[in-house]
């Protein structure tokens, strides 16, 4: 026997596949022999924590192709392979009918199928072993028909105990690594602690010299909360060096009273496991988590494995980093940029391993804090090696842990580090602003095998990217990419003050780097103002809550729409119990219709009968017929339209939709 083409099978089976707690794993392998005879063939497959394989069978696709699919639901790591073997009594069992069919005698036939029956039974155990024996010799005095010899019952017992003295288990057992439900589910709010002081008599936007701490950030969590987020994301709350400390807008010369990017890690009073003053205590920090985990919400921890001139590594461990000719250490640069405050790890150095147990250890130590959410920064600027060997180590232990890697590199770097075992990954989502560039970039990620290991963040914008698409649409940009970011990825976060409230002022024409960017300052946001996103974001969450289809990246499908301005598309579940359409206009500027075009039967829509469509964001209801209906989005009102199918079973063959 053969068996190929299997998969999920991540670069011959060096890596593992992904799936969240509850998802189910479909397998899919040629599994083909020499001659006619009948095969069968199991899906195998075990937890890490049993030594016991549970076999499911897997039934025939086409041209030899076979499927099986199991469910997980424990975290850590499956085990799956594929078994497969000639079945000597169901190709007797096709034989023998076509004898029946022609007359032929077959007296020697049954005597066959009484001795393969009986080969069974010594397999067998208790009631069913006597079952089978008593088929054996029901048989051979001719007390069993010929229907009998071919019924369920015995095929059923024939297949249980089959026999596998030849049987073919393919050569490699494969992986999957199971992540907890909010790998697969999550809304990712960022936000600046040093930012989330009193507002009170600061203009929008205003700078402020008014250092927030981890109590402000409790004050902002009922409302973060009933916008819907369930993961709120800090930058780093480590102490900030003092040494080349940058200033207003990335100045090289910082103010006295300038607090510095919270990038530069590092300083006198602590490095990596220490905790900003300036923000409060770890206890400070511990009474956050556990208010956080009231409101339904995770605290992300930023991790940045770098250091300010400051930090005591670079006095107590110098041999990790670079050093120029001259004997000082080498900061980072981006020619024609200058990083002076921030100086990189030299992973080349003859003391890696220290280096590396001590980068481990300040992940293992906020673990012990409570956290098991972070977003990694720069991931790409780090050996692969180490990245495998970390997670590997963290998952091992701590299973439940979510990293983000935050990459925007080559796509082969970004799909390397995700089949190396980021949970989730930053995308070029922020960049793919025309309805044809989003359906050729969601297509690329959807399918095999990227859709088994890269799970997507989308994020419209970060502290770093304000594109020239939201300086330039306005409002309407922002409510525009804040749908697609929602609907199109299960996972998706936003730079939560800038992009709730529409911070659009670029830092100088052709840049993407923000005016004032809290990278360097502190900043004061209105929420309150009446330009904020609070409602749209608060309603689509709500959808996305409502709506199994949107909490996966499985089941997306693009639809024609007859205008390039329009970008029309459906999630599933793999049931079709849960349809949901959105269609976006792209355009920020000008109102936008057409046709939108379904394929009505793959929906599990019946083309004789009209249907209802509910739209979720304003509410109204209409009555479609056929595959083809008509759309107008006004961009300066809401840009998008979020409608909802879902399927009422009447009978096994008969269903309507239904609102």
């Amino acid at each position: 026997m053969v068996i190929e083409g299997v998969t999920p099978e991540i670069d011959g089976g060096r890596f593992p596949a992904k799936r969240a707690i509850g998802e189910r794993v479909t397998v899919e392998a040629d599994v083909f022999a020499d001659g006619h005879d009948a095969l069968s063939s199991v899906l195998r497959w075990r937890h890490e924590s049993s030594s016991a394989w549970n076999d499911v069978p897997m039934v025939p696709l086409v041209n030899d192709r076979w499927r099986g699919e199991f469910m997980v639901g424990e975290l850590g790591r499956y085990v799956y392979t594929i078994q497969g073997w000639v079945d000597a009594f169901d190709t007797w069992s096709r034989q023998f009918a076509k004898r029946v069919e022609a007359g032929q005698d077959i007296t020697l036939e049954l005597e066959v199928a009484a001795r393969m029956i009986e080969e069974a039974a010594g397999r067998a155990d208790g009631s069913d072993s006597n079952r089978l024996r008593a088929y054996a010799a029901a048989i051979r005095k001719g007390r069993t028909s010929a229907s009998a010899a071919l019924g369920d019952e015995l095929a059923q017992l024939m297949d249980r105990y089959a026999d596998k003295s030849l049987a073919v288990t393919y050569s490699r057992e494969l992986e999957i690594v199971v992540d907890p439900e909010r790998a697969r589910f999550s809304a990712w709010y960022e936000l600046f602690p040093r930012s989330a002081g009193d507002p009170a008599g600061r203009a929008q936007g205003a700078l402020s010299t008014v250092h927030g701490t981890f109590r402000d950030v409790e004050r902002r969590l009922p409302s973060i909360a009933e916008m819907g987020f369930d993961i709120l994301y800090l930058p780093p709350i480590h102490p900030i060096g003092h040494s080349h400390r940058k200033g207003a807008n990335n100045s090289v010369v910082a103010g006295p009273d300038e607090p510095g990017s919270p990038w530069a890690i590092g300083s006198e009073e602590g490095g990596h496991k220490s905790i900003n003053p300036l923000l409060g205590s770890l206890d400070d920090f511990h009474h956050l988590l556990k208010a956080a985990s009231g409101h339904g919400i995770q605290v992300a921890l930023d991790i940045a494995f770098q250091c300010s001139p400051d930090h005591p590594y670079t006095r107590e461990h110098p041999e990790w980093f670079k050093h120029r000719p001259d004997g000082s250490i080498q900061y980072a640069e981006n020619p024609p940029k200058k990083y002076e405050d921030i100086y990189p790890f030299d992973f080349e150095t003859e003391s890696w391993r220290e280096l590396w147990d001590e980068l481990l250890s300040i992940v293992v130590y906020w673990i012990d804090q409570g956290v098991t959410v972070f977003r990694i920064d720069n991931p790409h600027t780090k050996p692969f090696a180490f990245w495998e060997w970390l997670i590997g180590q963290v998952k091992h232990e701590q299973p439940d842990v979510i990293l983000l890697s935050e990459a925007f590199t080559r796509p082969k770097v970004m799909f390397r580090l995700a089949e190396l075992g980021f949970t989730q990954s930053y995308t070029y989502f922020a960049w793919r602003n025309t309805a044809a560039e989003l359906e050729q970039y969601f297509t690329e990620l959807s399918q095999s095998p990227i859709r088994e290991y890269f799970r997507p963040n989308l994020w419209p914008n970060t502290p770093d990217i304000l594109t020239e698409y939201l300086q330039n649409g306005g409002r309407p940009a922002f409510a525009a990419r804040f749908v697609l970011a929602a609907t199109l990825g299960a996972n998706y976060g936003i730079y939560g003050p800038a992009f709730e409230l529409c911070e659009a002022r670029a830092k100088e024409p052709g840049s993407e780097e923000y005016l004032d960017s809290e990278k360097y300052q502190i900043r004061t946001w209105d929420h309150d103002s009446p330009d904020s996103l609070r409602e749209l974001i608060t309603l689509v969450n709500k959808v996305r809550h409502e709506n199994p289809a949107l909490q996966s990246d499985r089941g997306l499908r693009f639809h024609p729409t007859e205008n390039d301005h329009l970008i029309a598309y459906t999630k599933s579940t793999p049931d079709l119990a849960d349809v949901v359409l959105t269609v976006v206009n792209v355009d920020p500027h000008h109102t936008q219709a057409g046709m939108v075009t379904l394929p009505l039967e793959e929906l599990g829509i019946r083309r004789d009968r009209g249907y209802q469509a509910h739209e979720l964001l304003s509410g109204a209801r209409y009555l479609w017929n056929g595959p083809r209906n008509f759309v107008e989005i006004n961009p300066h009102a809401i840009p998008a339209q979020i409608f909802r199918f879902r399927r009422r079973i009447r009978s096994e063959h008969d269903f309507e939709y239904f609102l």
